[in-house]
Formats: C-alpha cells, sequence, structure tokens
C-alpha cells in the first residue's frame, strides 16, 4: 500500500469543537490560514475540509491562499447537489490555486439529504457516481488536450464545450479523486473509478477486512490499472480515535465517541457493520428514538464493546499501537489533540512520527 498520510480536519471558528472569538460570526474563516500553517509545522501531510455547516470548497480556497506543501482536501464534498461540470470547474480552480495540490473527495450522501435537504433528484447512487466521475474526467481531459468533449453515460451527457468556457492548460499531474463508500455496490465503484476511498468512520475491523477491503479490490481489478498499480491506491477513514493524555482524559472521549455511534448506528444507511456484529436489536431502537428526537437516550444504548470495536482508545503513550492494529490496511489518518501547550505540540508531533513507522 503508499505511504501512510495524516490528515488534519480544518475548522472554522463557529465549529463548537474549537473556541469562537467575538468576531467568529462577521469572519468565520479567519483561523483557516494559521491552521493550514500550524499543521505544516506539526507534520501532517494534508489538510480536509468537511461538508457540514460551510462548503468544503469555499474552505479549502481560503486554505490555498497560505503558501504551503501540504494536500488540500475534500473530506467529503457532495457529488449530487451539482452538475459534474460545475464540479470540474471548481476542482480546477482549486487545483491551479493550490499548485497542484487539490485531493478531491466526493460523496453521494442519503437519498433523504439530496431530496429534502437539497431538493435534488435521487438515482441509482452507485452507478450515478461511477458517471459522475467519468464526466469530471472527460471534462479535464479536454481542458488539457483540446480534444473536443463526448462523454454519454447513464446519467451524464455532455456534448459542448466551446473556447470561451475552456480552462487554460495547466501544468500540474491530475487531480486524485476519493470516493466515499459504504455499502458493497459503491465500495467497487471506489476501487473502480477512483483513484482512493474515502471509508465512514462508523464502520468495525471486521467490517474493513470482510466488506470494506475485498470490495475495493473488486472493482479495481475492472479498472484495467495493473495489479501492481493497487500499492497507490489510497484508503481513508475505517474507524474513530478515542485519544487522550490519561486514563481520565480518555474515558471523557469515550463517551464522545459513544454519542457519535448512537447517532451514525441510527441512520438505516450505515447499519450494515451493526448487522455484521449482531447488533441489529439496538440499531433498530436508535432508528426509533432519533425518529422521535430522543437523542439524548441513545448513547445508554451503546456498550462498551460496541465503542472499541468502532475506536482506537489509547492515551497518547499506547495511541500510535492501538491506531497501526485497528486501522491496518488504511493509509490515509485522520487525528488530533488538543494543543494547549508546546508539549502538546511535541507530544503531537512525536505522535505522527510514530504512526508513519512501519
Amino acid at each position: 500500500m503508499a505511504a501512510i498520510k495524516i490528515e488534519k480536519i480544518l475548522r472554522t471558528p463557529d465549529d463548537a469543537s474549537i473556541s469562537a472569538g467575538p468576531a467568529s460570526a462577521t469572519a468565520p474563516w479567519a483561523t483557516v490560514a494559521d491552521q493550514v500553517k500550524e499543521a505544516e509545522e506539526l507534520g501532517y501531510d494534508s489538510v480536509l475540509a468537511v461538508a457540514l455547516q460551510h462548503d468544503p470548497y469555499m474552505i479549502l480556497a481560503v486554505a490555498a491562499q497560505q503558501p504551503s506543501r501540504l494536500e488540500l482536501c475534500t473530506g467529503i464534498a457532495l457529488a449530487f447537489v451539482m452538475s459534474p461540470v460545475a464540479t470540474a470547474y471548481i476542482a480546477r480552480d482549486l487545483h491551479q490555486m493550490s499548485g497542484g495540490r487539490l485531493n478531491l473527495g466526493l460523496g453521494s450522501q442519503v437519498k433523504g439529504h439530496i431530496t429534502r435537504r437539497f431538493s435534488m433528484p435521487w438515482s441509482k447512487p452507485a452507478q450515478r457516481m461511477k458517471d459522475y466521475v467519468g464526466a469530471l474526467r472527460a471534462c479535464w481531459h479536454s481542458w488539457d488536450s483540446g480534444d473536443p468533449i463526448d462523454y454519454r453515460s447513464e446519467h451524464y451527457n455532455i456534448s459542448l464545450m466551446v473556447p470561451n468556457f475552456t480552462p487554460p492548460r495547466l501544468p500540474f499531474g491530475p487531480i486524485p479523486v476519493m470516493i466515499a463508500a459504504v455499502q458493497e455496490k459503491m465500495l467497487q465503484v471506489a476501487g473502480e473509478a477512483g483513484d482512493g476511498a474515502r471509508l465512514h468512520g462508523f464502520v468495525t475491523r471486521r467490517y474493513l477486512d470482510e466488506i470494506a477491503f475485498p470490495n475495493l479490490k473488486k472493482g479495481f481489478a475492472k479498472s484495467g490499472r495493473p495489479r501492481g498499480a493497487w500499492n497507490n491506491f489510497e484508503i481513508s477513514g475505517g474507524g474513530f480515535v478515542c485519544v487522550g493524555a490519561d486514563r481520565d482524559a480518555v474515558a471523557v472521549e469515550f463517551e464522545k465517541v459513544r454519542r457519535q455511534i448512537s447517532f451514525y448506528a441510527s441512520t438505516r444507511s450505515y447499519r450494515a457493520s451493526m448487522e455484521m456484529e449482531g447488533w441489529h436489536d439496538q440499531a433498530e431502537q436508535l432508528h426509533r428514538l432519533s425518529t422521535q428526537q430522543q437523542w439524548d437516550q441513545m448513547p445508554a444504548l451503546v456498550s462498551d464493546e460496541m465503542v472499541h470495536a468502532y475506536a482506537a482508545v489509547g492515551t497518547y503513550q499506547d495511541i500510535a499501537a492501538a491506531v497501526k492494529k485497528r486501522f491496518a490496511g488504511i493509509n490515509r489518518l485522520s487525528f488530533d489533540i488538543p494543543l494547549r501547550s508546546e508539549r502538546d505540540r511535541e507530544v503531537l508531533r512525536e505522535i505522527l512520527q510514530e504512526l508513519r513507522r512501519p
């Protein structure tokens, strides 16, 4: 597999997980450049913008203004809320703006969010994602080669690209595309059409070994790439990390992860790993409580055994070993600890170095 890369999630000051100053409401992007600078100083490989309360492309547009060597990743951007051609333009601009450092992570989201939150149509998500990535690459190829575009698939047909709307050729390599995947069909599409896969955090070790890796490899075998190219295929996610300076701090984080698990387990689209582990009944109860908006009652249904199944757990001293065991086969990791002092920064640098050691 490819060498391990470690990612840091970029946050805006209005995120609940960080302290927001009085200017956060009017300047929500003010700390992004500083976060990029700090991530580079700490030894990260990538920074990651997520699609929660803000558009990840906007976050990366700000991040690209800070001179850096770091990859700029969307983890993930939602594909089906816009045309693949519109996404191709945005990704192209960010790739140019960052000097060729964009890594484009795309996800389908679930039907309810696409149809009810974004009021966009829904169709076969796995095939549509394959067609979407094909359309992106057809645009980029046309712009770089000057060849006319004529992309035809089940979901997208693109045959018009006049000179006025054709961006100039860029002196960088191609934009890597990583596809978010949970279920078998999408995992196979990620293996076939993607340069990598972004797995959900809500998965167990058994899910990785019995569902994720086999289906990614099955899709990769269909791609026509040589078998040895699998070594360059990047896989991120695949679990949670529960870490603290000591046992008391770990216990606090443990409860936060328990709450996360209760939320994700209530979503039927993410249920595969729960059912695989024999926790179907708990998943049904969590779903029922979520429909009743009983969020505070849900964590009690998540046992300690479940938390350990979904997360690598440990203190600063032993978390690297726990992560390596729990995430074996994953070559992109998101990892962070609170930084309250210079000693915390030294500890984080040490952990990042240990995570990279074979």
